[in-house]
């Protein structure tokens, strides 16, 4: 098989619409109630005193009471947070020594976040002319095996916080030694080499952070601090999008975590740099290829075999700042709705406005709103939405001018969202707000991901589960074991398919996974179903969906309408229609014109009491071509 074949076989464009959840994210995202930080040094002669270390909180729909526990001092802060407000600590100068790393080595200088309602945590490091900004992740979603993303030649760095004790770490399958919970290692490059691509593993989950002191991506000479979270490499994916920001272009790195990486894009530039390589075909694990993606390519389309982890970068330049690094996820770690804030530096800064750049599917993206402050969701004004043709996707800026409020968005068809902020010689880039769902061994039960799966209820009837498994052993007897509330559940050994009738009540789906090298991994979701009242249907061309199977059309031009008990008509936001899993529209009524062939229609409800309806149908397309010969008689 030819490169072009190999590619092709791994990628369809399609995949993009087809993996994104409608459903209300809950589980398994970036907010949470358990979290864990640490910092870097910031630019050169710059101490713990004259860095301005913030930390920033968002609460989502219900008042938070929140806990600042400073692991080198024993001491604590304790606060309330409103719901969908923001509040913003600075470090006093006695907190800021114990938490800002300068040497390398094992040190206590963490912060222990704890909450008890879900919060999205933030951190800025900041000084005038350098300073970066990251989200942080909950305890919930990280992880035991890392890559390094960084963009550095000059002063790269990195930090790992161990979370529990007896935690034995490695970079590069080397052994560092045993960290207890708290405890961090810094680690400062030899010869100030770039150490992208270094691999950190644990025996028991740590959370990593790429901090770099300074860096400056060429042609532009200004530098800036670096700081961003880390995803772990079970929440990787294989499809992204890359929108730009405002300025003439931005940089993405992408890392191979498996041998014969091959990537496929559509929208960016291999740049020359060191370490990078320059084939998007057969990378090896920890290497990394450079793209350079204009703003005049409207984003950069991404889709590998294998997963990958990829930052993207603000490039910088006068008046737009130096250079920031933001996490980028993949397009299977979108949410339906975010709460964030911008950052405003409590000390001198040249930073002067502030942006937040979403990105959503082009066929949904008018149903997008925004409520600033708790006031009335309303649709994005003013925005200009630049579309992404071979994606699928559209992207757009907001300026952030609230500095109190909190912006909450959301969109039933999914969306990313990043912030950033930008002034002479200064900026900042962070991911806002996303998923972080297991993507190296995850199963679904009616398209809902297993993390999810207790925040989203189901009616009664047949429930149908899939998995989507990285390095599955192929040829062993014991691959796939399913249980349901413990007792394995006949007949589904070795299925990656099965479906099964399920009456009220909740039920603890497990599934348990051999991989190819042997080793074996469980994953467990609560599923949750109810007994409904509600009653759907739809039709096509008058045809009830349940009767679709034994109708053939003639007719290539469909007319579809739903007819749903107890909503309205024009309820977009609770309907959501599928041609083969691929998104379609959220309209009740709607009509295309179909070739020939056999096509699955989905129809899915989200009802006002959280429960879900699934209706499918299949619509079968023959419209035949007659010729009638003109007879004389």
């Amino acid at each position: 098989m030819n490169v072009q074949m190999k590619i092709g076989y791994y990628i369809l464009i399609s995949t993009i619409l087809s993996i994104l959840s409608f459903f209300s994210l809950q589980a398994q995202n970036t907010e949470g109630t358990d979290f864990w930080l640490t910092f870097g040094q910031n630019s050169a002669g710059t101490s713990s005193s004259t860095a301005n270390l913030q930390i920033r909180f968002v609460a989502k729909d219900h008042q938070a009471s929140a806990r600042i526990y400073f692991t080198n001092l024993g001491t604590f802060k304790d606060f309330d947070i409103p719901a969908r407000q923001v509040l913003t600590y600075s470090l006093d100068n006695t907190e800021k020594q114990a938490v800002y790393n300068t040497t390398e080595g094992v040190s206590n200088y963490s912060i222990h976040i704890t909450s008890n309602a879900p919060v999205t945590v933030y951190a800025m490091n900041q000084k005038g002319a350098s300073t970066d900004a990251t989200n942080i992740l909950p305890a919930t979603a990280i992880g035991t095996e890392y890559y390094h993303i960084s963009y550095d030649t000059w002063f790269d760095r990195y930090g790992i916080i161990a979370t529990e004790d007896n935690t034995e770490v490695f970079i590069n399958t080397t052994s560092i030694g045993i960290l207890n919970v708290g405890n961090v290692y810094y680690k400062i490059a030899t010869n100030n080499e770039d150490m992208t691509g270094d691999y950190i593993t644990s025996n028991k989950p740590i959370a990593f952070f790429s901090l770099m002191r300074s860096f400056a991506i060429n042609p532009i000479s200004g530098s800036d601090h670096g700081m961003q979270q880390l995803a772990p490499v079970k929440t990787w994916g294989k499809n992204f999008f890359v929108p730009v920001s405002h300025l003439v272009q931005d940089i993405v790195r992408i890392v191979a975590s498996q041998n014969g990486t091959d990537i496929l894009q559509t929208g960016g530039t291999i740049r020359t740099v060191p370490g990078g390589q320059m084939s998007l075909i057969n990378l090896q694990a920890g290497q990394f290829v450079e793209l350079a993606v204009p703003l005049s390519n409207n984003g950069c389309d991404i889709h590998t075999n294998y997963p990958v982890g990829i930052c993207n970068y603000l490039w910088g330049g006068s008046a737009y700042g130096d250079a920031a690094i933001c996490w980028l996820p993949p397009i299977e770690q979108m949410v339906n709705s975010a709460l964030v804030a911008p950052f405003f530096p409590s000390g001198p800064t040249e930073i002067h406005s502030h942006y937040a750049t979403l990105f959503t599917p082009t066929l949904t993206r008018d149903n997008t709103k925004v409520s600033i402050g708790g006031a009335s969701p309303t649709g994005l004004i003013g925005v200009t939405w630049l579309e992404n043709i071979a994606s699928g996707m559209s992207f757009c800026k907001i300026q952030l001018t609230n500095d109190t409020a909190a912006y909450y968005f959301t969109n039933p068809a999914g969306f990313l969202i990043f912030c950033f902020g930008i002034g002479n010689s200064e900026s900042y880039y962070y991911l806002a707000y996303s998923a972080m769902r297991d993507l190296d061994a995850a199963f679904y039960a009616n398209d809902i991901h297993f993390q999810d799966l207790k925040d989203n209820s189901m009616c009664e009837g047949t429930v149908e589960f899939r998995t989507e498994i990285e390095g599955l052993h192929q040829t062993h007897e014991e691959r796939i074991r399913w249980f349901v509330n413990g007792t394995e559940e006949s007949g589904t050994l070795n299925q990656e398919t099965w479906q099964k009738n399920f009456i009220a009540g909740n039920y603890d789906i497990r599934m348990w996974v051999r991989y190819a090298n042997n080793d074996t991994i469980s994953k467990t979701g609560t599923l949750k179903i109810k007994t409904c009242n509600q009653s759907a249907a739809f039709f096509a061309n008058n045809v009830l969906h349940s009767e679709l199977t034994d109708t053939t059309f003639c007719n290539k031009n469909m007319n579809f309408r739903a007819e749903i008990e107890g909503l309205p008509p024009t309820a977009s936001d609770s309907i959501m229609w599928y041609i083969n899993d691929v998104f379609e529209t959220s309209q009740a009524t709607w009509n295309k014109t179909f070739e020939n062939g056999v096509y699955e229609i989905k129809l899915v409800v989200h009802y006002d009491n959280d429960t879900y309806a699934t209706l499918t149908g299949t619509l079968k397309i023959q419209a035949l071509w007659i010729k009638i010969r003109n007879v004389r008689y």
